[in-house]
Formats: C-alpha cells, structure tokens, sequence
C-alpha cells in the first residue's frame, strides 16, 4: 500500500482516538514536534528511516524522544507503533492528514488571498470576516503580493479558487472582443 494512503489510515484512526480520549490539539503540536525533531536532524532521520536498522532499536529511540517531548499518550503509541512496523518515514504525511482532520473538526479553513499590492491589517481582518461569512467557517489566511493580476483579489479555498482579479478581467474582456 503507498505511504500516502498508509499515513491517511493512521492518521485517521489517531485522530478517532483522540476525539474518544483526550483533546486532539496537544497531539498535533506532539506529532509536529516529533516531525519538525526528525526533519532537522539528518541522524535521527537517518536512524529511524533506515529499514537496516532493526525496528527494536527505532523504537528504542522513538520511546526515548516521545519521552523527552512529553507526549500525549495516543500520540506516543502510534510512534511506537510505526517504529515497529518500521513506518516512521511516513510521520509527516501522517501529520498533515492529522492535520486536515482537526481542521474539518474545528470547522476551519485555509485561505490563500493574493493581492497585486499589500493589504493594511484592518483591510485583511475585514476580508477574513467576509470570507468566513461566506464559508460559514473560521478562516486561516495567508496572504501574498502578485503584480502581475494588476488589481482586485485571488482567493483559493481548497480547491476552489475565486478569481476577481484585474488582468483576468482583462484577459475575457480580450476573448469577448476577438470573436
């Protein structure tokens, strides 16, 4: 089976735990911890990666940093659990499906805003406050800076974008003109 699919069973089955025995928010920051520990040092990530190295072992130094992390306990189990199945390699795709789930449950959304120039900070509160009427939900939002769409606002909320930019005006406003 891929690790994708792999880590979105985990995942979910964490985050089911989670919900029935402690809050789901702690054991994010835990898995990112223990995520962010393994993406910054390339030794441990070597060691705990590495199928030449005995799973006992891996798990040997899972539990040691689970430890250190104070980690909640379902948390620490799955680790221990994959470290066993020799599966850590898939902790971070198993973070962000985690995360995606504690997302849905907390009914927020992710918006990304591009702009052709930097909003004011009341400017962006009162887009964020449009956008979670629209959604009916809570709104993360990034923003960034293109030029290039010359005026107006890109949204992308999932897979949905919401394109009220000038240069794409412009560019139907050419095709209608051609025909």
């Amino acid at each position: 089976m891929p690790s994708r699919a792999s880590a979105t069973r985990y995942a979910r089955a964490l985050f089911d735990v989670a919900l029935k025995e402690s809050d789901p928010v702690p054991i994010e920051r835990d898995l990112a911890s223990f995520a962010d520990l393994m993406s910054s040092n390339a030794e441990l990530h070597g060691a705990l990666t590495n199928p030449a190295i005995p799973a006992s072992s891996k798990r040997q130094i899972a539990d040691a940093l689970a430890a250190r992390l104070n980690m909640a306990a379902p948390a620490r189990k799955l680790l221990l659990l994959l470290a066993d199945r020799d599966r850590l390699a898939m902790v971070p795709d198993l973070l962000e499906v985690y995360r995606v789930r504690l997302m849905e449950h907390q009914h927020v959304v992710r918006a990304e805003v591009t702009t052709s120039l930097p909003l004011t900070p009341d400017r962006t509160a009162q887009l964020q406050k449009k956008l979670a009427d629209i959604t009916g939900r809570k709104v993360e939002m990034t923003t960034s800076v293109d030029p290039s769409i010359i005026g107006g606002v890109v949204t992308r909320i999932g897979s949905t974008v919401y394109d009220g930019s000038l240069a794409t005006q412009l560019a139907k406003l050419k095709e209608k003109l051609a025909v």
